[in-house]
């Protein structure tokens, strides 16, 4: 299909895209990196967005060559900004996940990495002003229904990415952005009301305190909890075997089918090895993080406060301040409060540290044919 017939197909807006490009901020977004765009710099049509998309990101392809994603699922990710019609929310956000080696693109999740950008591009793009040294903005999960809320320091109205914050997975410091994200009263910490469920022959605990995760005993997987990334990776009978899990898991969780999704996550726990409260090896699903997601790591430090739920009995001292989750490339800390109502439904609300920053500006050029 050439770029004439790609714009008669998919309306005019496509076929400006390819011609005159797309206004695109690429940021770093705590440990990922994702291109975020203004919703009204998209298509409308879902089809069509997501087409476009795949095709700035350079999917499908194992490199992306042809595109400016990053050829790992971490560097593969798009955040889309609106203005929000809620009270008291600034903007509306929305997570998506292009595939890599496939031509997918999932909203089924959210990003808490690339939570972190939002309240800056939201200042950059001129949706939220600037309020002194510290600006706070309000946002809406679409992908989820939760709320979120970041503060960062802004300077002469614009955000100020310096700083000396550091977190474990991404090299110097930067500006810190404290980020708090809660489900509301009608969104339960444990998807099934059980602290524990019982998949495949596995104890199992099905938790959602932003990211929808699966934990399991890393050693009824004979794994030990030190493996790197890579080495997880290569072993396909444990893929398969926790594919089987997240399948299963999918639909008890309120999911439905997630043959195409990349929810709910797996993480496998271990005890700490590093004076934190667990060690994690989170897959994503098929690859292995690198680090761990804000989000997948609050919803371990929350399981971890209840009682049955696997990885409790293994868990270092926690405290009230923070839950230091480990995971292959140092120690995440997550604090979040955790409650139970009194019909017994427990909750849970966020909060974390992390940094990011704006590394590019412009105007990106999708290629005229997927």
């Amino acid at each position: 299909m050439n770029t004439a017939d790609a714009a008669a197909v998919t309306g005019p807006s496509v076929g400006a895209a390819v011609r005159d490009g797309i206004h695109c901020l690429l940021m770093r977004g705590g440990t990922s990196k994702g291109a975020y765009f203004l919703a009204t710099d998209l298509p409308s049509d879902r089809a069509a967005r997501d087409d476009l998309l795949l095709r700035i990101m350079g999917s499908p392809d194992p490199r992306q060559i042809d595109g400016i994603g990053g050829a790992h699922p971490l560097t593969s990710k798009v955040a889309i900004v609106s203005s929000s019609t809620a009270e008291g929310i600034d903007v509306d956000y929305l997570f998506l996940q292009i595939g890599v080696d496939a031509a997918t693109v999932g909203d089924a999740q959210t990003c808490g990495n690339l939570l972190a950008g939002i309240g800056p591009f939201a200042v950059e793009r001129g949706l939220v002003r600037a309020t002194g040294e510290r600006t706070t903005v309000r946002i809406r999960l679409l992908n989820t229904g939760d709320i979120a809320t970041a503060e960062f320091p802004t300077v002469d109205g614009r955000p100020e990415y310096d700083g000396d914050a550091t977190i474990d997975g991404v090299p110097g410091a930067a500006a810190a952005i404290e980020l708090e994200v809660g489900g509301g009263a009608d969104k339960p910490l444990l998807p099934t009301g059980h602290a524990s469920d019982e998949i495949d022959g596995h104890t199992v605990t099905l938790v959602d305190n932003g990211m929808p995760v699966v934990l399991l005993r890393a050693e009824e997987f004979g794994v030990v909890g030190t493996e790197s990334p890579a080495a997880l990776e290569g072993d396909a009978e444990l893929a398969a075997r926790l594919e089987h899990i997240r399948l299963a898991a999918g639909p008890l969780m309120g999911l439905g089918d997630v043959t195409e999704q990349t929810v709910p996550k797996m993480i496998l726990l271990s005890p700490p090895r590093a004076g934190g409260a667990i060690s994690t090896r989170a897959f994503i699903p098929t690859r292995v993080h690198t680090s761990i997601g804000v989000l997948m790591a609050a919803s371990v430090a929350a399981a971890l406060r209840i009682p049955g739920a696997v990885g409790h009995d293994i868990a270092g001292p926690l405290t009230d301040d923070e839950t230091a989750v480990e995971h292959p490339s140092g120690t995440f800390p997550s604090r979040v409060d955790v409650a139970r109502d009194a019909d017994g439904t427990w909750r849970a609300t966020s909060f974390s540290l992390r940094t990011a920053r704006k590394l590019f500006d412009g105007t990106v050029f999708p290629r005229p044919r997927r």
